[in-house]
């Protein structure tokens, strides 16, 4: 393809190819096809899309065409591979200037630089790496940026490789950048921070951006760069700073109370603090254990003490309790029960965290997990008065622990109970004592107090068992409160049916099921609270789903209340509207059906004729598809 004639050619067929109209648009893109593979066509698409005078959507379509192209035809195994002279040139024009002005394309085209360089670099591109350290250090903001942009994918692409030979060139460039890294991340943090002290906004979010660029490179390379990290010098001298440039970012977020783009990248470099260090310990625990004091002393600093206050926000909570999760739960750091056959340096990181955790901080933790992060918001409250149903399926089925902080404060609150019963046991236990009897309904603090209490006895079911006699106290607390009415209470009864859901196959007598049958009954017709799902989750073990191998299901004890129960739960289906919920409910009922047996017979017709409904109403629901196979299996066995 020769360049002058064909570059004309092509720019008219890629304008085409950008038209809304598809007469225009479909033939565009069938000759865009068949010139893909011929030779001198990436060279037209690169002279295409450096040049900055033309239509951007046009050099955005010619960026793409070559990025899609680079994975298909570049490797020398691939068919119509591209030539090794044209490659050359290519990749000699890849790197020519830095000077994209449209942030879009600039992001595409370091993509696609990085993608060459996964196959090429260092072999076949020597003069990458050296091309970009020289361009990161110019004056020019645009070129600086861009050339920092391309540094971050290049070096994220090259870490990503595992194939031993590829780990160990990844080694080698990582010894020959480390130094250059880290100083480029000091110079632009430092010149971030004085900005942002001299009240210069607009020039610290430009510092801020090269700030959070250089950060990601040095992530990569910290993490994925080095065998053995704690013997390198400037790596532990890199991650002893993140906590004091930490501490200066969060002071810096005191000051920029607006919601502007410059708080939300410093937002977004805070939190990347934190994963250098949760990925660094995620790769290297053993190279962590001189991190973990300070780890865990800068976590509970701000998350549970009053140091955090009007600083933290809510990502970054969410990360510091994965950090003290990590080093809770973390195999490394835990000795054998023979200590000879631990090694020296996981009883070095045993006895570092032996040491953190003594009783009052413990206490703290505990004490604060619960009646702070563990209490109801007003937004929760409010959601859940609006739209209940709603409400229900978000906190049951919502984001992974990693990301949302309820669920984060839970499993951090679980690891650590279960790392540390002897001690916390008694803790709780006090607290449970302390909310015996009625709450005050005006009180919605000791309301949503004694909510939290009893979500943390529930979580911790397993390693309480010996210490609470769940039997004694459903019968003469937690029974009576089911029963009281009032709608201000309602958060009570919800937390009190999830936490009997709970203990159900923990610990609770066969003979004190009908009474729970009854009470169930009752709650059944409580929209709100069956939104919650756990009434479902109580009948499911009830009606002998139960994992636990020793449950007994005594029809006859049910049977009383099948009908009743039945008739509502089959209401309820009909009412719900959420995909989610009407999945809990017939896997309810599916239960209900397989344990009873033919003595469903009698009220299954309504059943029988409204499945069919539900299956043309779940087109687009595979998942609610089984459930109802499932529920028709059950029916015809």
């Amino acid at each position: 393809m020769d360049l002058n004639s064909a570059s004309t050619v092509v720019l008219r067929v890629l304008t085409q190819a950008t038209s809304q109209d598809t007469a225009v648009l479909k033939p565009a893109e069938e000759q865009l096809k068949q010139w893909e593979t011929q030779p001198g066509f990436y060279s037209v698409l690169l002279n295409i899309f450096t040049n900055h005078s033309l239509d951007v959507n046009v050099r955005w379509l010619a960026v793409l065409y070559f990025k899609n192209g680079i994975d298909r035809y570049w490797r020398r195994v691939a068919p119509h591979a591209l030539s090794e002279e044209e490659k050359t040139t290519l990749r000699a024009g890849l790197i020519t200037n830095f000077n994209e002005p449209v942030n879009q394309i600039a992001t595409q085209i370091s993509v696609l630089i990085a993608k060459v360089a996964r196959v090429d670099c260092p072999r076949q591109w020597p003069e990458l790496i050296p091309t970009l350290v020289e361009s990161v250090k110019v004056q020019d903001d645009l070129q600086q940026h861009r050339a920092l942009l391309t540094f971050y994918h290049v070096t994220k692409t090259l870490s990503s490789k595992r194939l031993a030979a590829d780990r160990k060139l990844f080694y080698d460039l990582t010894s020959s950048i480390y130094s250059f890294a880290c100083s480029l991340w000091n110079h632009h943090t430092d010149t971030f921070l004085q900005q942002i002290c001299a009240g210069n906004e607009a020039a610290a979010a430009n510092s801020l951006e090269r700030t959070l660029l250089s950060l990601k490179v040095l992530r990569k390379l910290t993490v994925h760069g080095f065998v053995e990290p704690h013997w390198n010098a400037e790596v532990m001298g890199f991650l002893h700073a993140v906590f004091e440039r930490l501490k200066q970012f969060l002071e810096c977020s005191r000051s920029i109370r607006t919601e502007n783009i410059c708080r939300d990248r410093l937002e977004k470099t805070i939190i990347l603090f934190t994963k250098v260090l949760l990925d660094f310990l995620d790769q290297h625990p053993f190279s962590f254990t001189a991190l973990i004091q300070r780890s865990l002393e800068f976590s509970v600093s701000y998350v549970f003490t009053e140091a955090g206050e009007g600083i933290v926000f809510e990502q970054f909570i969410v990360q510091c309790m994965n950090l003290i999760k990590m080093i809770v739960k973390n195999y490394a750091y835990k000795p054998s029960k023979n200590i000879q056959d631990s090694s020296p340096e996981t009883l070095e990181a045993h006895k570092i965290k032996t040491a953190f955790f003594t009783y009052p901080t413990l206490m703290e933790i505990c004490r604060r997990l619960v009646t702070h992060y563990f209490l109801l918001t007003k937004e929760e409250l409010s959601m859940w008065e609006e739209d209940p149903e709603s409400f229900s399926v978000e906190e049951t089925g919502g984001d992974s622990w990693k990301y949302s902080l309820r669920p984060c404060t839970e499993v951090l609150f679980i690891d650590i109970f279960h790392e540390y019963n002897q001690i916390l046991t008694p803790v709780l236990l006090e607290m449970v004592h302390s909310l015996q009897g009625s709450t005050n309904i005006e009180d919605t603090n000791a309301i949503l107090i004694k909510d939290a209490v009893y979500n943390a006895v529930g979580l911790a079911a397993y390693e309480l068992f010996d210490s609470v006699d769940f039997d004694q106290w459903f019968k003469n607390q937690l029974l009576t409160e089911l029963q009281v009415s009032h709608d201000r209470y309602k958060p009570i009864r919800r937390r009190v049916i999830w936490l009997i859901g709970q203990w159900i196959s923990v610990k609770f007598k066969s003979d004190l099921r009908p009474v729970l049958y009854e009470a169930i009954r009752n709650l059944l017709q409580d929209r709100d609270l069956v939104f919650s799902v756990h009434l479902q989750s109580v009948l499911f073990f009830l009606n002998g789903c139960s994992p636990v191998d020793d449950f007994e299901f005594r029809t006859d004890q049910f049977l009383p209340y099948l009908e009743s129960m039945f008739t509502l739960l089959f209401q309820l289906l009909q009412e719900v509207t959420q995909c989610d919920t009407k999945m809990h409910v017939l896997h309810v009922l599916s239960c209900v059906i397989e344990r009873v047996n033919m003595q469903i017979r009698p009220y299954v017709g309504c059943l029988v004729q409204y499945l069919p409904l539900l299956w043309k109403q779940s087109e687009e629901h595979n998942m609610l598809r089984c459930a109802i196979l499932t529920t028709l299996i059950h029916l015809v066995q």
